[in-house]
């Protein structure tokens, strides 16, 4: 989300590292919340408030390295609005996918869990879809709008964003097709079984594109204060 300061190389392990973290985040805190309390709404909390934390965190220190993107709707977003090459974008995203699937293996391991499971949690439905398209849509907006009036505060606004999207939607928030992806190979608090996994990823995508053509409208007067 900011300015990238290093070379490609660089950038996409820090792509790595920031999404593994991330996941691991997700899934380790999901099954600590379940074990230790045995109720799904303290568990809930209990996940969103770390992985919220975990985002402040990775954002601010991968920020400067490699825009911190850690999400490939973000990725596809900012390639489109700052016209990237195909290539430098496909692989922040399969940087992103890489790290996401390491950071579940690694959850899995700490807990004396299978590396890898299928998950077997169904997340399908069309009102699980349109919480997916609101989650993508109000991330990305956050990130855009967020960047362009309050910069220096941007890695709280996102970590705060996706802990109240936690319980204001009915999906949970994934909002990242990479972590979504992640999520399947893990049959505990946080999985999604692999056959919801594309209506979550398309949803995602277009609450994304969504938010960019909006914001963009939004944001067109503050561009034209600044050229």
């Amino acid at each position: 989300m900011a300015e990238a300061r290093h070379d490609l190389g660089r950038s996409l392990a820090a792509e790595a590292l920031g999404t593994g973290a991330l996941v691991a985040t997700v899934v380790g805190s999901g099954i600590m919340a379940e074990r230790l309390t045995g109720d799904p709404a303290l568990a809930l909390l209990a996940n969103g408030l770390a992985t919220g934390a975990m985002l402040v965190v990775l954002i601010t220190l991968f920020g400067p390295i490699s825009g911190a993107h850690l999400n490939p709707a973000v990725t596809l977003v900012l390639a489109l609005r700052d016209k990237w090459q195909p290539r430098r974008a496909l692989v922040y995203m399969g940087s992103q996918m890489a790290g996401g699937l390491a950071g579940t293996m690694l959850a899995q391991a700490m807990f004396a869990e299978p590396i890898l499971e299928l998950a077997t949690s169904t997340r399908s439905g069309a009102g699980l879809w349109l919480a997916e398209g609101v989650a993508g849509f109000g991330l990305v907006g956050t990130i855009l709008i967020g960047a362009s009036v309050a910069r220096p505060a941007l890695a709280w606004l996102v970590g705060l964003y996706i802990t109240a999207a936690y319980w204001f939607t009915a999906s949970t928030s994934f909002a990242n097709p990479a972590v979504t992806v992640a999520r399947a190979f893990t049959d505990s608090f946080s999985g999604i079984r692999p056959g919801d996994v594309p209506g979550f990823i398309v949803a995602q995508m277009a609450g994304a594109l969504l938010a960019l053509l909006l914001t963009g409208w939004l944001l067109r007067p503050l561009e034209k204060q600044t050229q």
